[in-house]
């Protein structure tokens, strides 16, 4: 799913035991179940910045079969699916064709999105950042096509927590950088099953920390995973828990360490 500076520079083809491994997971239930709580979790934030969430413009980057992409559009927003790898974009659009699903898919870079400034009221970044060599222009881009008020969702790879998904291999995540490239360059060459055949296997890993200063400096007011969970039913345990989490910074930290996977929700200031 790696988008970069020009589609031109990129081979939009896609090993088939990755597109055979993609296509069936990005339709499990799983998968499906996971995106849905990200689009409500999405839609009660709007709601509680906006009042409502009339006729939202939706951006999904880096959507691979479109899965993400369908659960928004079944909401009657407008919706927009942008991916590097052509044959998953197909997939995405045969599968919203049989459900009759309004989906505009391009195939396109995250670093230079097809849309125009302030032109979509959410962007929807999930398991994309690390594979983009210049993540940075993945993310000025993103915020660059949000409105004032636009609500950013960013999933990807956590440095803090040894458990990820991205390679076969135990504690990837706390491996020290040198050895990290060995099995990159691995990975694109004699071994493919290491990243699961994937054309463009991660490259960065980030914690939350860094990316609310990378994205606040672009006025991006940001949230994690602990700031948006729903106490509502919980026991007094539970949100005793979590306002802990919220309110100490150790025990934020360590929640983000045993956390596989860093999740951002962000508002976008009005300049």
């Amino acid at each position: 799913m790696t988008l970069s500076n020009s589609s031109d520079q990129f081979d939009h083809s896609s090993d088939p035991n990755f597109l055979a491994y993609y296509a069936e997971q990005s339709a499990s239930t799983a998968t499906r179940e996971r995106f849905s709580k990200v689009r409500d979790k999405s839609l009660k934030l709007i709601f509680e910045r906006r009042g409502q969430h009339p006729d939202l413009s939706v951006l999904d980057i880096g959507c691979g079969a479109g899965t993400q992409a369908m659960l928004w559009a079944e909401q009657g927003f407008q919706v927009f699916g942008l991916d590097v790898n052509q044959p998953l974009v197909e997939v995405g659009r045969k599968r919203a064709a049989e459900r009759q699903l309004s989906i505009q898919f391009e195939i396109g870079t995250a670093t230079n999105l097809p849309y125009g400034d302030g032109s979509m009221d959410v962007c929807l970044m999930p398991e994309l950042l690390e594979h983009v060599e210049d993540w940075q222009a993945c993310l000025n881009e993103a915020v660059r096509v949000l409105k004032p008020g636009g609500l950013l969702y960013v999933s990807t790879s956590n440095a803090l927590c040894p458990k990820q998904q991205e390679f076969n291999l135990p504690l990837y995540s706390w491996y020290p950088h040198f050895l990290k490239r060995h099995y990159e360059r691995l990975a694109v060459t004699t071994r493919p099953d290491l990243a699961n055949y994937a054309r463009y296997p991660a490259v960065h890993w980030f914690t939350y920390y860094g990316l609310r200063r990378f994205l606040g400096l672009r006025g991006v007011q940001c949230m994690d995973r602990f700031d948006v969970i729903d106490t509502t039913g919980k026991t007094w345990i539970e949100k005793a828990l979590v306002g802990g989490t919220r309110h100490l910074p150790p025990l934020r930290f360590l929640g983000h360490v045993m956390t596989a996977g860093t999740t951002v929700f962000g508002f976008k200031q009005a300049a």
